[in-house]
């Protein structure tokens, strides 16, 4: 099986990022809308606010994966980081989301001085769940009817990892 490569996203990836974003079973797992624009993608990775760190994963050169770690700019909250991400279709149960979760981890533990990060995850998605609660991830509450997926409210599970001492 081919490696995984996790690198920083450049302007250049805008394109595959569109693409990626733009399958249907990997929007329904975000808060992203249908449709994103190139134009939209292109400014995001050209303008990226403080504390937001953006990472790919590519297989052979190929971008399979996507991840935004932000770290809180409040002063009072800047011990803490959120997060998403998303895998393309075709190369999930590849490791592609153990292997970014491990780098934003990586990153929150070792060099950014993130004590807590938080994530939502729809209650319905098992497998990010699983993932999730494998790295130390714990519920701490569920938000009913939280956002609005294919015209029916669904919820989500509030997630947070602690950095070990």
């Amino acid at each position: 099986m081919s490696q995984i490569e996790i690198r920083h996203v450049n302007v250049a990836d805008a394109q595959a990022i569109q693409q990626l974003y733009s399958q249907p079973e990997t929007l329904a797992g975000t808060l992203q809308v249908p449709y994103p624009s190139l134009q939209l993608w292109q400014d995001r990775l050209a303008n990226l606010r403080p504390g937001v760190h953006s990472l790919v994963a590519c297989i052979d050169g190929q971008l399979v994966g996507q991840v935004t770690l932000e770290v809180n700019q409040s002063p009072r909250r800047r011990h803490t980081a959120h997060f998403g991400l998303g895998v393309d279709v075709n190369h999930r149960g590849k490791g592609v989301a153990q292997a970014m979760l491990a780098a934003i981890v990586d990153l929150c533990d070792n060099w950014l001085g993130v004590e807590r990060m938080e994530l939502t995850v729809y209650t319905d998605n098992a497998a990010a769940i699983a993932l999730y609660r494998k790295f130390g991830f714990e519920v701490e509450g569920t938000a009913r009817n939280y956002a609005l997926r294919n015209g029916v409210k669904v919820d989500t599970h509030f997630m947070a990892r602690f950095r070990p001492h």
